[in-house]
């Protein structure tokens, strides 16, 4: 596991040099992504540390993005929560309920839980109205 630590990419930093800070929400959602999708976490300690002694999983315990493992590996699962962090600009808010998502493209309204309701709403509108005008 280590090895493969090694060959992941570094860290991204901001232009002062700082790392990435997670609001509380976020770091929440990220903790609960690494309980439930880490494959290096165990019950609070993180085997890639492990030297004989167990070791606390820095990531859970901080506010900061400190871990390669957890960037590159764990938060990719999370499109949204890694667009909140990193990509400010690259979230969209859906204009039904005000969640954040990441879009598809760039003419995406609707995050994916609201988009299917919405268009199917608006298919039926459309439909209603196209057998309203047919004469028969």
């Amino acid at each position: 596991m280590e090895n493969n630590l090694k060959k992941l990419p570094p860290l991204e930093r901001k232009p002062d040099g700082s790392l990435h800070r997670m609001t509380p929400a976020q770091r929440k959602r990220a903790n609960a992504l690494i309980r439930r999708e880490c494959c290096s976490y165990d019950s609070g300690n993180c085997i890639v540390l492990d030297d004989g002694d167990t070791c606390i999983c820095p990531q859970t315990i901080s506010f900061s993005v400190c871990c390669k493992h957890f960037r590159w590996a764990v938060l990719p699962l999370d499109r949204t929560l890694e667009a909140e962090i990193f990509r400010d600009k690259d979230a969209k808010r859906c204009i039904v309920c005000r969640k954040a998502f990441v879009p598809g493209s760039n003419r995406a309204k609707y995050c994916p839980d609201c988009a299917a309701s919405v268009h199917r709403r608006q298919k039926a509108e459309s439909e209603r109205k196209r057998r309203a005008s047919v004469d028969n």
